[in-house]
Parts: structure tokens; sequence; C-alpha cells
């Protein structure tokens, strides 16, 4: 037996997701793991894991790719679509969670708000800078104060006088959270304080000047953080939906986009097979000296290769998969 499946990619900073959707546009299985710096790896011990996980046969039918890793992942698998993170979360929302409207995302070193009506984006923003709205803050606080992040929520929900935080900025939230741990507030108290102070920094950053109309879905892997949940619904004053795969969503949203794209082109996949999760790839980067702008390439290798130092890019041989980074456009390969 054999099951026809779409394949989406979500590479992040943090973590990297992977998902197969069926002819329907049904989830059939996800894995997530750390990025861990080395997104090459992420991306094949993730196909490894997809498939040793599988119960029938699949027939990957097209591929897609999101996240700020979409371009490396797209190379290296064979992508049929190349997507941003925004897009493939609104379709992912749109088709599981119907009349969605508001969409918050937080992920590890970033954080979205899409605006959708009638199921098409109508707005976005985008938060890449201030470290005080995303899930690594959360982590690195929760580590100092000794909760583990599975319990956050957990903890955070049992707070009856939660602390006024600062949350305008990364550093003074922490800076007043120890201020205020030294006055003695107790853990459960410190820990939804920064829930709200989170929330806060997230809604006047990125909230500013839009309608956020219910229903409002709540992905990313934040989301699992049922203080974080219960601070959002308590600034928006509605309901927070949080789908069953939350985490995965990008992933989910860029095999549908894979889906939509072979269903009205028909075009056969570019997928390279389940094998890539057990080739060999190099990445070597080189400036380019041709002008003023010095350029960093990147260049992507499949297969073995004697030498990876190079000092001038147009010297590297090999079966080049990839090539991205210059201004011009001179070098790149995709």
């Amino acid at each position: 037996m054999s099951l026809n499946v779409y394949l989406g990619i979500d590479v992040g900073s943090v973590t990297t997701k992977l998902a197969l959707v069926d002819e329907k546009g049904k989830h059939v299985d996800s894995v997530m793991l750390k990025t861990s710096g080395k997104p090459v790896d992420a991306v094949q011990e993730g196909l490894r894991r997809l498939y040793d996980k599988k119960l029938c046969d699949y027939t990957v039918c097209g591929v897609g790719t999101t996240g700020s890793g979409r371009n490396l992942a797209g190379a290296l698998v064979g992508a049929d679509v190349i997507k941003n993170e925004i897009t493939a979360h609104a379709v992912a929302a749109s088709t599981n969670i119907p009349g969605v409207q508001t969409i918050l995302e937080i992920g590890g070193q970033d954080s979205k708000i899409i605006i959708l009506r009638d199921g098409i984006v109508t707005d976005f923003a985008m938060n890449t800078v201030c470290a005080a709205g995303t899930g690594s803050f959360l982590d690195h606080q929760a580590a100092r104060l000794n909760v583990p992040i599975e319990s956050f929520g957990e903890t955070a929900l049992k707070s009856t006088n939660p602390a006024r935080i600062a949350g305008r900025c990364g550093v003074f939230a922490e800076s007043d959270l120890i201020h205020k741990q030294q006055l003695g507030y107790p853990v459960e108290d410190l820990l939804y304080g920064l829930c709200q102070a989170l929330v806060r920094n997230y809604l006047s950053n990125l909230a500013l000047g839009k309608e956020l109309l219910p229903i409002v879905s709540f992905q990313g892997g934040v989301a699992s953080n049922s203080g974080m949940v219960k601070a959002f619904e308590e600034e928006l004053k509605t309901e927070i939906v949080v789908p069953d795969n939350h985490q995965t969503m990008g992933a989910i949203g860029a095999g549908l986009l894979a889906m939509e794209n072979h269903q009205y082109t028909d075009a056969q996949t570019k997928f390279k097979g389940w094998e890539v999760g057990n080739m060999e790839f190099h990445s070597i980067t080189c400036d380019c000296n041709g002008c003023s702008n010095n350029c960093e390439v990147i260049t992507i290798l499949e297969g073995e290769v004697e030498n990876t130092h190079f000092e001038r890019i147009k010297d590297i041989k090999g079966n080049i998969i990839a090539r991205w980074g210059g201004t011009c456009g001179r070098w790149d390969i995709a």
C-alpha cells in the first residue's frame, strides 16, 4: 500500500519541522527537532525520522520549504515550492481553522502577526529584533529561575498576584525580573508576570494599528505555554485557538502549498528522494572580489569533496547544487 503525500519543511533558527499532508490536505505525520546551528544535518535527520515512522509506503508528489533556511532546504531536497513563513502559516491556519482572522505566531528567535480576511492575508508584521518577544527569552528566564520549560505554563497559572515586569526590552525585562525576585516574589507570580510582559511587548510592537478579530489562532512553539495563552486571552478578551499541530504549522503550510502547486501545474516533483537523509553535503564560503561589494557567496556541494578550502570562488569544483549570497547574482545557482 502506498500513500500519495506532500512534504513540507520549515527550517528555523532554533527548530526544524517536517510534515506530511495527503492529497486532501489532511495532516499525516510530522517531526520537530533542534536545528542546533546545523540546518543541513537537521533536515537530513528529520527526513530519516519521518521515513522511519511510516506506517505505509509514501509517494511524495511535491515538496515545499519555508522558514529562514528555506532556500538551503529547497536545494538539499529538491523543492517544488519555496515560500516565506507568512504565506505558509496563513495557508495552514485558513485550511485547518475555518474562519480564522488573526494569527499570532511566536517562535524561537522571532514573532509574527498575520491578519486574514476571507482567507486572504491583508496585513502582517514581523519582529526579528527584540528578544523579549521570543521563545528563546522564555527558555533563558525559565532556566535562570530553575523551572523546566515544560512546566513553565503550569507553574505560571498558579499565580494569584503576578509581578508587574517591564517588557519593552529584553534587557530591561531581565533586570526587572531579577529585582522582583530579590524582593521575594513567588516564582509563579514572576513567571506569569513575565507572560503578561511578553504579551504587552508583542501587541505594542506588532499589533499597533491593527484590528485583531476572532477567530484568533496561536501558533509556534510558544503556543505550548498555557501561561502565554491565558495572558493573550486576558489582553485580547477573546478565546485563543491553539491548533493540535501548532508547532509544525509552518511545515504543514509548506506541504499544502506544494499540494496546491502540483494540482494546478500537474508537474513532476523535483524531490530527490528519501535517500537525501543519508547523502553527504558540504558548504563552502568564499568572497567574490569582482567589485567593491566583496560579497560572501555560499556554495553547496553534494557528495565527497577532496578539498573544502578555496580562496577563489571560481576554483570550487564538484557537484554544485546551489549557490547564493551575491548582490548581482553572477554566481547564483538554484
